[in-house]
């Protein structure tokens, strides 16, 4: 009785020492130093006496982005990158242009859930989930000006303008550096190149289309 008492007692001390643990930044905020001395997972902390109102601020967001290129999209990233403020905040914000039938491609953010409102126009978006079985579910739906879609955290998903006119889109995500993995450009755009023996195999096709693919990613890479 007094064993089983002891690995109860145990057990709760592990809990209450998981649960304890900080939820939130320590301080009011960490504005990241761009002059580091030390390379960490994240940013070094700028010291509070040198921070202004300009680390919490960026300007530029009402103007459209170059959508004049092969997606005819563009994005426009507010991060941790645009605003030093963000660091340890969990969130910044993408301003997303259209081309009249403009591709936001096949994508993820690693780390990060999508919040997306459509401003002008309208959008087909999707989201394909995660290996279930053998199983990759596929959710789209057709936006409209005002309307609001979530892209779960890493699962792959896209944005297609099917109106005459631009569209425009912001979206919230929940981390102050998103990241972003193109999938195209990272299966068929690496550096140095995945094995075309590799990709044939994994795509099912021949690999004179895997090198043909490769070397347009290639190409519009260094355009």
């Amino acid at each position: 009785m007094a064993v089983k008492l002891l690995i109860a007692l145990l057990a709760l001390a592990s809990l209450h020492a998981v649960l304890a643990s900080d939820p939130s930044p320590l301080q009011d905020f960490c504005v990241a130093d761009d002059n580091p001395k030390v390379f960490v997972n994240g940013a070094i902390c700028k010291n509070m006496n040198d921070v202004t109102a300009n680390d919490f601020y960026t300007s530029g967001l009402d103007k459209p982005g170059n959508t004049v290129n092969d997606v005819g999209s563009n994005v426009t990233a507010i991060n941790v990158n645009k605003i030093p403020g963000l660091n340890t905040l969990g969130i910044s914000l993408v301003r997303i242009d259209y081309a009249p039938n403009g591709l936001n491609p096949p994508h993820t953010h690693p780390r990060a859930t999508e919040i997306l409102v459509v401003l002008e126009g309208e959008l087909y978006v999707g989201f394909v989930t995660s290996n279930i079985g053998q199983t990759n579910r596929l959710f789209t739906k057709n936006l409209k000006k005002g309307d609001v879609f979530v892209f779960p955290q890493g699962l792959i998903h896209f944005q297609l303008n099917t109106g005459k006119c631009n569209t425009i889109a912001l979206a919230g995500l929940s981390s102050q550096n998103p990241g972003v993995i193109t999938i195209a450009k990272a299966v068929f755009g690496s550096t140095p190149p995945i094995s075309d023996d590799v990709l044939a195999k994994a795509f099912q096709v021949d690999k004179h289309l895997v090198d043909w693919l490769q070397a347009q990613q290639w190409t519009d890479n260094n355009n």
